[in-house]
């Protein structure tokens, strides 16, 4: 009887351990680049950097005939008014720059903001989606090579990619 619980109890442990894992893996690349949310992202960013050059330009351009006009009116000044008048658009050149650069950071800054929420979201999505499924592991490829070979029926990119845009659709 010692010997049949024995074996009995080898048999399940033995069991237990044959028990399959269901492992699946994403391109993460193409799963944030074709990301429907991060195109839409990125077209508001260009229409912001588009928007921010035009102004750029044109407080350049203005501030350029702003030069030409002093260099006109330099002429018939004294020293003193010309170093007094150079100083000025020093100033302003100065502000000028310091507007543009305070721009580009906070563009900078939420383009930043938005990519780390955009993964955050999309790392959350392919969890649920695993858990949801079933899968004891969804691993993540990139050029880095973390996923050296998967078999093409392991590979989740396009059905989680299909369904994060989805939902991505019905949010909006």
């Amino acid at each position: 009887m010692k010997k049949l619980v024995v074996i009995l109890l080898a048999v399940v442990s033995f069991n237990s351990c044959q028990e399959t894992q269901k492992i699946g893996f994403v391109d993460n690349s193409e799963l944030i680049n074709e990301y429907q949310e991060k195109k839409d992202v990125e077209a508001r960013l260009q229409a912001k950097i588009d928007n921010f050059k035009r102004r750029t330009d044109s407080l350049r351009q203005a501030f350029q005939l702003e030069i030409n006009d002093a260099e006109i009116k330099a002429r018939k000044m004294s020293q003193a008014n010309i170093q007094k008048l150079s100083q000025e658009l020093q100033q302003k050149e100065q502000a000028l720059s310091q507007r543009i650069q305070f721009e580009q950071q906070q563009i900078s800054q939420e383009s930043q903001s938005q990519n780390d929420s955009l993964i955050k979201k999309v790392k959350d999505f392919v969890k649920d989606y695993g858990q949801k499924n079933g899968y004891n592991f969804i691993l993540g490829s990139n050029e880095a090579g973390s996923v050296m070979y998967g078999q093409e029926t392991s590979d989740l990119t396009k059905t989680i990619l299909d369904a994060i845009n989805a939902e991505y659709k019905e949010a909006n």
